[in-house]
């Protein structure tokens, strides 16, 4: 097997490092983890950021979430798994700290 030159091996240390970090500032903060999951499960019908329309126009906007909803209940809810009578909407069910995090990053976008 061919060996690395020496002067690659303290680039790829600090690549992965650095990688390492980011994965770990991402678990680290709810919000910012609460932000992507939403994103990729919720925005193909949901808006789900402090403006803009929902791509379905029958769907709430999640900034609007907490006049007819308990956000208090929103974790439970993720966790047990949320399904609709809507044939669009597919069923989630969420781990406990994917569903604290989505629930603290709706809070935060909050209107």
């Amino acid at each position: 097997m061919k060996q690395l030159p020496r002067s690659i091996l303290p680039l790829i240390v600090g690549l992965l490092a650095t990688v390492s970090l980011a994965n770990a500032a991402q678990v680290q903060d709810p919000i910012r983890r609460g932000r992507a999951l939403v994103g990729e499960f919720c925005s193909r019908c949901h808006a789900v950021a402090r403006f803009g329309n929902s791509p379905n126009r029958n769907a709430m906007p999640f900034r609007t979430l907490g006049r007819n909803f308990d956000l208090d209940q929103f974790p439970r809810l993720l966790e047990r798994g949320i399904s609709s009578t809507h044939p669009d909407m597919p069923e989630f069910k969420f781990s406990e700290d994917d569903a604290h995090a989505a629930a603290a990053y709706v809070r935060s976008i909050q209107r």
